[in-house]
């Protein structure tokens, strides 16, 4: 289900042989960017209307009540933009489903607050529809344990179903300051066109950038400017969902690809944050006797920001960190770094931080050092 394809020799080479095509298309991502940062203005009174508003309450400290469709903008964009577009493959029309699935399920619980276990269904559901329409599933996890490919065998499918919802629930987990959860995707998406770019796989190279373009369109209304203290519009967990499985089906279609391969080890380098902090605190609260689902003011920014930092500065600097971590690892393979000291490296990463946040007060600590000029 997923091809390679073949390139013309006008292409030009960086000495490394790095693949530049001169067939980009931006036209696509531009729409997707344009559309994405229109709908939310037009969309804000059907919101109201139909109540699709983030009030503030309990742990939330947003002022004024606040549109969630901005995962609805994200994903009328890409939709459209793939729709409008030629050759719409089985994979594109499987993702669009999944997504459109996923928007509104994710729209009714900003409404009336499903309970977690219809979230799962919902994105368990989502995933297979990727799978068996769509043909893109985790089949190997390249040399992993150093003793060759590591083939999943009949373990693709629930590893992929798996995968695909941690993903989706890392990125719900993290979105929880203003332009947080939509930078770290941004981030996240733009290295993995980049890698797409370096794999010779223009097509999916352009169809990233699409999704690059409604991630930023959305991110004009969701950041904090001078001239605007707070977010107009919040993704909501239509948008977390939406972002969730775009980076995983972007990162299946690159790293399973055998004719454009990249490492699946690079995928957790490109999304270290949601990652780390999600699998951090699920062992935690159920260490704690709570339920892994549970709300609560234990994430890496809600220390940052009682740290000092504004919810700007902290999405900044950790999505800085998220672009640093996805440039030092994919240097380190092009060196031919084994993968598992890299997967090691995630992994003392994860403990590092397990251990640090074990003592909250210490955590908090940590920041404001870093916080200091």
């Amino acid at each position: 289900a997923i091809r390679g394809v073949s390139w013309p020799a006008e292409f030009l080479r960086f000495p490394a042989g790095v693949p530049v095509f001169r067939g980009f298309d931006p036209t696509s991502a531009v729409a997707a960017f344009v559309l994405a940062a229109l709908l939310p203005w037009w969309l804000e009174p059907a919101a109201r209307r139909l109540d699709l508003m983030d009030y503030p309450k309990g742990r939330k400290d947003h002022e004024r009540p606040t549109p969630v469709t901005g995962g609805l903008a994200m994903a009328i964009a890409s939709v459209l933009a793939y729709w409008a577009a030629p050759n719409l493959t089985p994979s594109i029309q499987a993702f669009c489903i999944a997504a459109v699935l996923l928007v509104a399920v994710g729209l009714w619980d900003d409404k009336h607050d499903l309970r977690w276990y219809w979230r799962i269904l919902a994105q368990v559901l989502a995933a297979l529809v990727v799978i068996f329409w769509g043909g893109v599933r985790v089949e190997q996890l390249g040399p992993l344990f150093g003793l060759g490919q590591t083939s999943l065998g009949f373990l693709s499918v629930p590893f992929t179903v798996f995968a695909t919802v941690g993903i989706i629930n890392a990125m719900n987990m993290i979105d929880g300051a203003d332009g947080l959860a939509g930078m770290l995707g941004l981030a996240a998406l733009a290295m993995l066109c980049a890698a797409s770019v370096y794999a010779g796989n223009q097509v999916l190279a352009e169809r990233v950038a699409v999704l690059c373009g409604a991630l930023a369109g959305f991110l004009v209304w969701n950041l904090r400017f001078p001239w605007r203290p707070r977010a107009r519009v919040f993704m909501g967990n239509a948008g977390s969902g939406f972002l969730g499985l775009v980076i995983a089906w972007v990162a299946f279609r690159l790293t399973q690809n055998d004719g454009h391969p990249v490492n699946p080890v690079l995928a957790l380098w490109l999304l270290p944050i949601p990652v780390m902090d999600t699998l951090v605190l699920i062992v935690r609260r159920l260490q704690e006797g709570r339920s892994p689902f549970a709300a609560g003011r234990d994430h890496i920014h809600h220390m940052m920001q009682d740290a000092g930092f504004g919810p700007t500065r902290a999405a900044f600097w950790l999505t800085v960190f998220s672009l640093a971590c996805g440039l030092v690892v994919g240097q380190a393979m092009r060196l031919d770094v084994p993968n598992p000291l890299l997967l090691a490296a995630y992994i003392a990463l994860c403990v590092g931080w397990y251990l640090l946040t074990r003592d909250r007060a210490r955590a908090v600590a940590f920041f404001r050092r870093l916080r200091r000029p």
